[in-house]
């Protein structure tokens, strides 16, 4: 066996102590909504607690997750079904406009 190949832990080893819910199915949706929520969240748009509490954007990480959504779009470009296009047009779009805010926010002294 290869360091490459993936088998899944014993049954009795000590990962089953901490299970886990089981993941949601590997989709294209999923793909997508997991790369717009990192740069949500890169974006600061996700935060718990207090306002005050809330973390400064990472302006630089939310445009390389937004950029790899647009990689996504360019070469699945005619591939996709309505709604996995509509779904990522939609997202680029939204992730696009609230950099530009968060950008013009920081901008202002």
């Amino acid at each position: 066996m290869s360091e490459n190949d993936v088998t899944a832990p014993d049954p009795g080893s000590a990962e089953d102590i901490h299970e886990r819910p089981p993941l949601p199915p590997p989709t294209f949706e999923f793909l997508v909504m997991s790369i717009a929520t990192q740069a949500q969240m890169q974006l600061g748009l996700f935060h718990f607690g207090a306002e005050k509490d809330a973390p400064e954007p990472d302006l630089q990480m939310a445009k390389h997750s937004i950029d790899l959504l647009g990689v996504i779009q360019e070469k699945t470009k005619g591939n996709l079904a309505l709604e996995e296009e509509r779904l990522l047009n939609n997202s680029l779009t939204e992730l696009r406009f609230r950099f530009v805010q968060a950008s013009s926010v920081l901008a202002k002294p």
